[in-house]
């Protein structure tokens, strides 16, 4: 079964956010590229959308989330019958466990490491 894909408004936000940034920094060609990956990536949840991480399993949490980790992004999302639906995405130094569901998932050795 082939599903259907859509990203959520706050996801559309940030990855628009990220290609500018990604183009001031570094580039037009680098910042599509990173784009692509993550959007490729997530194209292949159409087909394989069990391949992100279970979060429900992971952290002992009623959720139908899981998480898909590509090009230093989280991508959150869930299955709605037919569809798959990108909710959430955040960078890899985000704190996505406490912002989706206020658990913090930071010890005070990454804290330190990161400045935050």
């Amino acid at each position: 079964m082939k599903y259907k894909l859509e990203y959520s408004q706050i996801v559309r936000r940030k990855l628009k956010t990220l290609k500018l940034y990604l183009t001031e920094q570094y580039g037009e060609e680098l910042a599509k590229t990173a784009v692509k990956k993550i959007t490729d990536r997530a194209r292949d949840l159409q087909t394989n959308p069990d391949m992100g991480v279970d979060l429900s399993a992971k952290y002992d949490i009623n959720t139908d989330f899981r998480d898909l980790f590509v090009n230093h992004n989280h991508l959150f999302y869930y299955k709605d019958s037919d569809t798959i639906i990108i909710a959430e995405m955040f960078e890899e130094k985000e704190d996505f466990m406490y912002k989706l569901f206020g658990i913090s998932g930071r010890t005070q050795e990454s804290i330190d490491y990161w400045g935050e």
